[in-house]
């Protein structure tokens, strides 16, 4: 018989995220499932580069440290896991798993990779053929190496993994929300094509997959929304019923809040069309959803409806672009900003003799315009320190590293009292987006079972 409800954590919302509130949330949070969502479109390039060099790896670097504070909990106390740390190599991350959960000695556990989301082999077969969303120029415009394509998958092949028994299933890129959607379709049975369902089903997932955010993680600001214990940060959960009835929550005594309006900006976050919210499992309508304060962090979310799937979908692509050179300098006392200003003058003249090509260069003055440029506030008085940043990007390496260099020669050949330059070249992995057919992409679930 299918559960009328389940209780669904969020224990990670980026590669890096803390691990103490996901142990936490383990630990206390009567869970029947714990997610961690940790992919973003560059980390998946950076993650299929990693794997280039060295074919065990590409799974998110945290998996480890994440699985050895929490999955004795979730051994404990029957808690199944649902996880995209495969990132660019859900094998690799299967094998590392089953290797944890043995030198823990817990018992013997079914894990599932979910592969398949993989398709730059096909993405360099139709390069004439497929768009990019950004431009409308086909992808065969693109200058530069591709090193990465990998489709956003739905939860389908999650909830096949779940059927068979998977405790432990772990994924490459697939939609982020996908990732809560695929426990709520088993435990409760719901029809691939109940659109409402799985609407309200997204809409509930959309609450959890930015982690703490919900919890008031971006939403503090001082004097005006206020956050309380913002160090000690609760990460969410939501209790969701079989009709899709959903309530989130944090574990009690924790920091941060949950009401309407942290609710409210995370419902908002990155939604285009808000009636029509393009996801691999639905296409969801918020237009209607309420939100109802029902206690202290304690939220109750209804309204969401959906209509079907989409025939395509989105594939993130990886191309390396080029090379970024940074650097800083600092000046302070009287008379900083002119410093300031002639460290520029002296860094663009020595561009002119050195015949640097520059595909951009950008000059900020950190705390006064670099992040609002011209419509920044005008200060009545002058600054008493000013930080410079230089930045350029450049097709070839020499480029960007001759541009950093000439900053850090500031200290010895132009204006006095400077900090010593913080400098560094990096390779620019840009990130572009086609669609393709959903026909077209082949996906396995592929099963391990650790032994004591």
């Amino acid at each position: 018989m299918k559960n009328k409800s389940i209780r669904i954590g969020a224990g990670a919302s980026y590669a890096g995220d803390r691990i103490e509130p996901a142990a936490l949330l383990a630990q206390k949070g009567k869970l029947d499932y714990l997610v961690f969502e940790t992919l973003a479109e560059r980390t998946i390039a950076l993650s299929n580069i990693e794997k280039l060099k060295n074919p065990d790896l590409g799974y998110n670097a945290m998996l480890e440290d994440r699985f050895l504070a929490c999955l004795k909990f979730c051994d404990q106390q029957g808690i199944k896991v649902v996880t995209n740390m495969g990132a660019a190599n859900p094998i690799a991350a299967l094998k590392k798993t089953t290797q944890i959960i043995r030198n823990l000695k817990l018992k013997p556990t079914k894990v599932a990779a979910v592969v398949g989301d993989d398709v730059l082999a096909y993405c360099k077969n139709n390069l004439d053929k497929l768009k990019i969303m950004e431009t409308g120029l086909p992808l065969s415009s693109l200058k530069g190496e591709i090193v990465s394509a990998n489709a956003y998958l739905g939860a389908d092949h999650m909830v096949e993994a779940l059927e068979n028994g998977a405790q432990i299933v772990i994924t490459g890129r697939c939609a982020d929300c996908s990732l809560f959607l695929a426990p709520m379709i088993f435990e409760f049975g719901w029809p691939q094509n109940n659109w409402d369902l799985l609407g309200q089903g997204q809409v509930c997932a959309d609450m959890l997959e930015c982690g703490a955010n919900v919890s008031g993680g971006f939403f503090a600001d001082p004097g005006y929304k206020e956050v309380p214990n913002l160090g000690d940060l609760g990460y969410p959960f939501i209790d969701i019923e079989s009709t899709g009835n959903c309530v989130i929550s944090k574990v009690d005594g924790t920091g941060g809040l949950i009401n309407a309006a942290t609710c409210s900006e995370q419902m908002i976050y990155e939604i285009h069309d808000p009636a029509h919210y393009i996801t691999p499992d639905v296409i969801v309508d918020f237009t209607s959803v309420e939100l109802i304060e029902i206690g202290a962090d304690r939220v109750q979310i209804k309204g969401g409806k959906g209509s079907p799937r989409p025939e395509e979908l989105k594939v993130s692509i990886g191309i390396k672009e080029g090379w970024i050179g940074e650097a800083e300098i600092t000046y302070a006392g009287l008379g900083c900003m002119n410093r300031a200003k002639l460290s520029e003058e002296v860094v663009r003249r020595r561009i002119e003799i050195a015949g640097l090509q520059l595909q951009e260069l950008r000059v900020d003055y950190i705390g006064m315009n670099s992040l609002h440029a011209e419509a920044s506030l005008v200060s009545g008085f002058e600054p008493y320190e000013v930080r410079v940043r230089f930045a350029c990007r450049s097709i070839e390496k020499v480029n960007a590293q001759k541009l950093v260099n000439e900053v850090e020669t500031l200290v010895g050949k132009g204006p006095c009292a400077s900090s010593l330059p913080r400098i560094q070249v990096r390779e620019v992995l840009a990130i572009y987006s086609v669609l393709i057919p959903r026909s077209d992409i082949k996906t396995e679930v592929i099963y391990e079972v650790s032994c004591e």
